[in-house]
């Protein structure tokens, strides 16, 4: 009892501080300018965020750890040769979480574990696992043992006992403004942990890769892309992308449908990416709505989406690679910062309740990319 009231009273107080922050920035935050070309404004940006101990999200008010985002950049920051800190960052990771007995999204520097937005979240486990896989991270007993425990109360939180497949309970992911109906995003999370959980021999998961590669083929791939969720047959950006990004869906001819149709739409211009398409057909959580957030996750350019389309550009030998990570390139130059997201003609996103982040740590997802596709 004494321990859950410790965790609980960290998780306000984490939530309390990152609140704070966030309406800080807004009115008092200076967005600094980095001197350099793209790259240069990229690595000085990713040397900031690291200050011995973790990778901070940003260099605004996400001064603090979130799984999702960290996750994402795991991989790139190892084969930019940081394996070292990546390390780190997942050890100070899992001693907060096994003390915590939970996985949250996010960790403030003082250790305390909570959900951005309050909400218990689909993919902070998932992006744990997958950043343990890519950096080959070397799990010691205790830590196998709390993932098993993880795994277990992740399947009876979120899943259909004889299926595996997620049931329709409300829960946070990366567009955490909308409230899904089982994103493709949250699917192909799901996909990924399941494939993770092999190769890091956590047999608490019991439902094969295959049984989530199957769904989004049949139930969400809609002859362009992966549609939003089981209610929106519309384009957003994460759900289209996440499942090649994380090679739970390895199909060049998909992913070329949903390059054309990311041009057809003109998705990438002025800048890669818009976000999505018809954001008036879904339904908002309270506090996070167009009245507050106008456009937040609508026409605006993410910049995390913008890298994840570069990404798979690049793998797939797309020949729009050149001209994207050039105009991408020119964004970042054009703030001497990396955005967390800007509005559709690149100027800085600055709602009334809401001012878009500088010097976020997905910069490293850029710095992985070459010049040129040749």
């Amino acid at each position: 009892m004494k321990k859950l009231l410790i965790r609980r009273t960290g998780a306000i107080l984490g939530m309390l501080r990152a609140e704070y922050r966030q309406i800080a920035n807004r009115y008092f935050g200076k967005i600094e300018r980095f001197d350099g070309d793209a790259r240069e404004v990229c690595e000085q940006i990713v040397e900031r965020l690291w200050e011995g101990d973790f990778y901070r999200t940003s260099l605004g008010h996400y001064d603090f750890f979130w799984m999702r985002d960290f996750g994402t950049v795991a991989e790139s920051l190892v084969r930019l040769g940081h394996k070292d800190k990546v390390h780190h960052t997942l050890r100070w990771a899992m001693h907060h979480y096994r003390r915590a007995g939970t996985t949250t999204l996010c960790i403030d520097k003082a250790g305390n574990t909570f959900n951005a937005p309050a909400k218990k979240s689909v993919d902070a486990l998932p992006w744990l696992l997958h950043s343990l896989v890519v950096s080959n991270y070397p799990l010691n007993k205790s830590e196998h043992t709390f993932l098993q425990t993880r795994l277990r109360h992740y399947t009876k939180k979120f899943l259909d006992k004889k299926t595996g497949m997620l049931r329709p309970v409300r829960y946070a992911e990366m567009r955490d403004a909308v409230n899904y109906n089982r994103s493709a995003y949250s699917i192909a999370l799901i996909g990924r942990l399941a494939a993770c959980a092999e190769q890091l021999e956590l047999d608490a998961f019991i439902f094969p890769p295959e049984t989530y590669q199957k769904a989004l083929l049949e139930e969400y791939w809609n002859g362009d892309f992966f549609k939003a969720d089981l209610s929106n047959d519309v384009y957003s950006s994460e759900c289209a992308l996440i499942p090649f990004f994380l090679h739970v869906i390895d199909d060049p001819a998909l992913a070329e449908k949903t390059f054309a149709y990311i041009e057809r739409r003109k998705l990438n211009k002025p800048y890669p990416l818009k976000y999505g398409e018809h954001a008036e057909r879904f339904n908002y959580r309270l506090g996070m709505g167009p009245t507050i957030m106008p456009n937040y996750t609508g026409s605006t350019i993410w910049t995390w989406h913008a890298t994840f389309y570069l990404h798979l550009l690049k793998r797939y030998g797309n020949q729009a690679y050149d001209a994207q990570y050039n105009r991408f390139a020119e964004l970042i130059e054009r703030h001497g910062n990396y955005p967390e997201l800007v509005n559709s003609d690149g100027s800085w996103y600055n709602a009334p309740f809401y001012k878009s982040d500088p010097g976020m740590v997905w910069a490293a997802l850029f710095l992985e990319l070459p010049t040129k596709l040749h």
